[in-house]
């Protein structure tokens, strides 16, 4: 009778310390709904006080991406496995990306190019009129009155030129040419042939 009691009681005592570590189990686990904002580093701190049971929560829930949970997503967190596997702390907030520098859109300012000199040169002065010199001038008087259109026997003209000098041209434009070809290869000017011709009464 004894040992039977004794058989009985090692039996309850076995059942009973199985019953409580069976309870002591059940408490380890814990259900969580994940809230908005939530990472599994955060509700690994949130039961662990840090990040050790990232790992075993993505394990215990299937979890395969463990930077991917669903707010509402209900989680069974063991919170027994802190300890058992050290975890590198999950890095929830990626570093912002550095803003690029802007380009710079304005375009330096084309040079202006330096302004064209538009105004022509002036035009060379007309030809000299024939008065400008007062030697040769005062010879046309002596010769034709200035007139262009004199003539005397061969000589022609306001200087009296030969009709051969001018080769049948008797403008007033190749008299004054011929004439000043004439002076300048014979007397050197007019101020010469002027001097000639009151020494002599002809040029």
């Amino acid at each position: 009778m004894k040992l039977g009691k004794t058989l009985v009681l090692t039996t309850l005592l076995t059942a009973g310390a199985a019953f409580a570590l069976g309870t002591s189990d059940a408490h380890a686990a814990e259900n969580y709904t994940v809230k908005s904002g939530d990472t599994l580093s955060k509700i690994s701190i949130k039961f662990a006080g840090d990040n050790s049971l990232v790992d075993s929560i993505a394990k215990e829930n299937n979890i395969s991406n463990v930077d991917m949970i669903i707010e509402g997503q209900n989680l069974t967190i063991d919170t027994d496995a802190k300890g058992n596997t050290t975890v590198t702390p999950v890095q929830e907030q990626a570093a912002p990306a550095q803003a690029a520098t802007p380009v710079q859109e304005t375009a330096a300012p084309a040079q202006q190019a330096a302004p064209v000199q538009q105004a022509a040169a002036p035009a060379a002065e007309a030809s000299t009129p024939a008065n400008t010199s007062s030697a040769k001038e005062w010879i046309a008087q002596r010769e034709s009155s200035g007139s262009y259109t004199a003539t005397n026997g061969q000589y022609i003209g306001r200087y009296q030129l030969s009709a051969s000098y001018l080769n049948g041209d008797y403008s007033a434009a190749n008299q004054e040419r011929v004439a000043d070809q004439y002076v300048t290869s014979r007397y050197g000017s007019w101020e010469g042939a002027q001097a000639f011709w009151q020494a002599n009464g002809w040029y």
